[in-house]
């Protein structure tokens, strides 16, 4: 007799996190990138995180973990905020004719209005789903808009790592092995001298800059950013605002460039923090005419779409983020937690000569470490720049996650900086236990403290071993 057929199991996330979660760091090495598990292994941070809510997370021992990195920014409202919650269950249970690809649903032109509402100068939006793809659109519609080649960028600039947006891409560890890229050509940021030669060659699409660069958060000068939007122009050349960390009110203001009066750049790449810490989702905003040109005809309405863009998840995602933020009104608070956070920072910088600089806008804070004047502090500063530089900010940030329990970042490879980019909606609470951590670890390097420097020392060994 044949046996039945067993039961079909189905689908149970519940069950397959109980039975297999535990695997986590095998899964990893095992299927996807190795050196992730072995990197965080060396250096600590092989937490298991349980849950997360707002700007925290919680190990499996029940913990609170402060979270100052927000998802490399994605967490903008922190994580699991129930007015975004809710809009994504509402989507699904309303099981709407999504992608069908022969229709207009109003979801994603409500989400452009919304948008646009934000950007005075700027008419049209391009929808797909990440700051990269963001990115790749502005530097598609620029080169096709001004028929020309060629697109600017300045030094040290992180814009992304698919081929279009890796050409524009100011750090050669990330370019390395990957070429040929597009025609591309570096500049520093802030040199508008540099940016005229440039200019003056007649085969530039566009300029494109970050506000404040990722990448040690570097602003660029008071009027850097008009000036050069005006010689972009004067040579038929548009300016691209690069707004995928900072835009959404990183900085204190719902763009970055609206710090300086008078910017009104040709195109605007947004994403992170759009999509509410849930749906992946990336904006290009740009002029009428680009549009217009670049979709000129009935035969070119697909010449540029994406397969997800305009997702029926990530645009409620994205107005939903869009209504918090207005009815919490976290830019404001992103302009003042970050004034406070950045003053209390800068208030140490006399007190520890292994601190060089505080700077930023809003809550994008960039920490700076240099060389200490004393002959202890600088022999030990010293041996750690022989072997790498970069390695005493590291030693930084593993304290404030082993010992504090406080998630940051280094700010780029060989850079004595960590970044901040906590959660927009973190409030005093979080700026005095960040302080009061960061002082302590200081307080710990400054004294010759055994554990940290140990750790120094065990970082300098790999160093040496990887060269």
């Amino acid at each position: 007799m044949t046996p039945p057929d067993p039961e079909p199991k189905g689908f149970d996330l519940a069950t397959l996190l109980a039975e297999r979660g535990a695997e986590r760091y095998d899964l990893h090495a095992r299927y996807l990138n190795h050196q992730l598990p072995r990197m965080l292994h060396t250096i600590g941070f092989d937490k298991v995180y349980e849950r997360a809510e707002g700007a925290y997370f919680w190990d499996d021992e029940g913990r609170d973990h402060l979270d100052m990195l927000a998802g490399f920014g994605v967490m903008g409202l922190g994580r699991h905020h129930p007015v975004v919650r809710k809009a994504l269950h509402d989507v699904l249970d309303a099981g709407l004719a999504d992608l069908t690809r022969f229709d207009c649903q109003p979801l994603p032109g409500l989400l452009a209005e919304k948008l646009l509402s934000y950007a005075p100068g700027l008419d049209r939006v391009f929808f797909g789903n990440s700051g990269t793809e963001a990115v790749e659109t502005a530097l598609k519609f620029a080169r096709y808009a001004t028929g020309r080649p060629r697109v600017l960028h300045c030094d040290h600039a992180f814009h992304g790592l698919t081929t279009g947006s890796l050409s524009v891409n100011g750090e050669g560890g990330f370019r390395e092995g990957f070429d040929p890229l597009l025609p591309d050509t570096a500049v520093p940021l802030g040199d508008l001298a540099a940016l005229e030669r440039e200019l003056a060659k007649g085969d530039v699409a566009a300029l494109i800059v970050e506000p404040i660069q990722g990448k040690g958060v570097h602003a660029a000068p008071p009027g850097y950013l008009r000036a050069a939007q005006e010689l972009l122009h004067r040579h038929k050349a548009l300016l691209i605002a690069d707004e995928v960390q900072t835009g959404l009110g990183r900085t204190g203001d719902f763009f970055a460039y609206q710090h300086e009066e008078g910017v009104e750049p040709d195109l605007v790449c947004v994403a992170k923090a759009l999509s509410g810490g849930y749906v992946p989702v990336g904006a290009t905003l740009g002029k009428d005419w680009i549009f217009k040109k670049v979709y000129s005809s009935m035969d070119r309405v697909l010449v540029h779409s994406a397969s997800f863009g305009s997702n029926a998840q990530a645009m409620a995602a994205g107005l939903a983020t869009l209504a918090v933020m207005e009815d919490e009104k976290v830019v404001a608070n992103a302009r003042a937690t970050g004034d406070l956070l950045r003053a209390r920072l800068e208030a140490l910088v006399d007190r520890y000569e292994l601190l060089h600089e505080v700077r930023g806008r809003g809550l994008m804070i960039g920490i700076e470490f240099g060389r200490p004047k004393s002959l202890g502090l600088r022999s030990r500063w010293t041996m750690l720049q022989a072997a790498r530089k970069g390695l005493f900010a590291q030693m930084v940030v593993v304290p404030l996650l082993k010992r504090h329990r406080i998630l940051t970042q280094v700010s780029g490879d060989h850079l004595e900086v960590i970044k901040l980019i906590p959660p927009l909606v973190i409030g005093e609470r979080e700026v005095d236990r960040f302080v009061d951590a960061f002082t302590a670890v200081m307080d710990d390097a400054h004294g010759g403290g055994g554990l940290m420097w140990e750790f120094g020392r065990t970082l300098v060994k790999q160093a040496v071993a990887h060269r």
